[in-house]
This record gives C-alpha cells, sequence and structure tokens, in this order.
C-alpha cells in the first residue's frame, strides 16, 4: 500500500492491525485505513477496556493509550435504550497536568436503532440541543450537574496548574454558558408545568427563588467534586 514503507509495522502486527505479509487486518475497512493513514484514531472496545492507535511522527511512530470505563460498554448499551447515559472513561498512565475530563454520554436515536457516543465537552452544544430538545426534567437535570462536575473538574485544574489558567478558564466560560442556557431552559420548563397544575397553591416559590435554588445545588455539587478530587 502506498506510502507503507516508514510504517511502524512491528507494532502494529503486535495489537493486530497488520498481518505478517505486511497487508491491513481485514477487520479494517479500506475507509478505516485511509482514516488512520491521515492521522484519525482507530478505536477498539471490550467490556470496560477501551485501546486506541493512531500514527504520529509522519506515520512513523504507534501512539497507543489505554483506558477503562466505570461499567461494561454492553451494560451502557443497554441503558441508553431507556435513557440517557453517562460514563467515565479513564486513561492509564496519564500524569495529572495532561488528563482530560474523559464523560462519555451515550444516546440513543428516536427509533432505538442506533447509539451514538458524545464527549461531554467537545460535543457539549450539540449535546445541549439534543438534551433540552427532550423537555424531560430528569434528563436536563442529570446533563446539568454532568456539566457542574465538569466545571468543577477544570477549576481544580486551574488552581493545581495556573500556568494552563488562560486556556482552562476558556473552557470554563464556554461551561458555565452552557450551564446558563440550561438553567434557562429548566426554570422556564417547571414554570410551564407549576401553570399547568389544576390545584396551584398560591404559596409556591416564584421564579427568583427557584433560580436561588438552582445556584445554591450548583454550587454545591462543584464544592462536592471539588473536594474529591482533592482527595
Amino acid at each position: 500500500m502506498e506510502n507503507n514503507q516508514q510504517l511502524p509495522k512491528e507494532d502494529l502486527k503486535e495489537f493486530g492491525l497488520m498481518n505478517d505479509d505486511n497487508s491491513f487486518s481485514k477487520r479494517l475497512s479500506k475507509e478505516d485505513i485511509d482514516k488512520f493513514l491521515q492521522g484519525y484514531i482507530i478505536i477498539a472496545d471490550h467490556e470496560k477496556d477501551r485501546i486506541t492507535f493512531q500514527l504520529t511522527d509522519n506515520n512513523s511512530r504507534l501512539k497507543v493509550q489505554q483506558f477503562q470505563r466505570d461499567k461494561a460498554l454492553d451494560k451502557i448499551l443497554e441503558d441508553s435504550q431507556s435513557e440517557i447515559q453517562y460514563s467515565e472513561l479513564k486513561a492509564f498512565s496519564q500524569n495529572e497536568k495532561d488528563k482530560d475530563y474523559g464523560v462519555k454520554v451515550f444516546v440513543a436515536n428516536k427509533d432505538k436503532s442506533e447509539v451514538k457516543e458524545y464527549d461531554l465537552f467537545q460535543d457539549m452544544k450539540e449535546l445541549t440541543l439534543i438534551i433540552l430538545a427532550t423537555k424531560e426534567l430528569k434528563e436536563i437535570d442529570k446533563y446539568k450537574t454532568e456539566l457542574l462536575k465538569l466545571k468543577g473538574f477544570i477549576q481544580d485544574k486551574i488552581d493545581k496548574f495556573p500556568e494552563l489558567g488562560k486556556q482552562l478558564t476558556e473552557n470554563l466560560n464556554i461551561v458555565s454558558n452552557e450551564i446558563n442556557t440550561v438553567n434557562s431552559t429548566s426554570i422556564e420548563l417547571n414554570k410551564n408545568q407549576e401553570k399547568s397544575k389544576v390545584d396551584l397553591d398560591v404559596n409556591d416559590p416564584d421564579l427568583y427563588q427557584d433560580a436561588s435554588r438552582e445556584r445554591e445545588e450548583e454550587q454545591k455539587i462543584e464544592q462536592e467534586v471539588r473536594r474529591g478530587r482533592r482527595r
């Protein structure tokens, strides 16, 4: 195959990506191979484990990373048929400074025929649109809790590594803006649900009290996340 001379063939064979005759594994499609040679990542999942493969240094080196989920992939896919799933993916042998927030989100399509995996941070704006479109307070509250955990993680990293502050502060602002968007929709949905009740209680908290309670819950979650990360 074209441009194969400098490939790390022994490493590719060790991980089953290449055969003894230097052809790529039949498990990889032509599209997979073409993208792999262009620097795209190949992902291999098995139960809780994930391994990623990427060619670097002008295709002369194979970068291999190992991860582990908090639960088996089959279980996540099964549970995602009834509700959106969140799963933490931890990298092995990654120092604290380089560590990313590895939460993946699994969303089934309308007819439940396909489940798509999203990255909580990288795909956040798309996820916000998807989850707010459900208009289900349970799903929206779950999503907001995950965003608050992410915000706490970023803030904690800013405190530990101030030299990374500029980029991390930008990320923090992005997450905060999404939380504000989610809050606005959540408060509006709560307000509409209250209006639809026949037996409205005139002493129910007003919109400002709802917003205040939302802020108190956010602060509590962020504090708990930051305390947990420092243990």
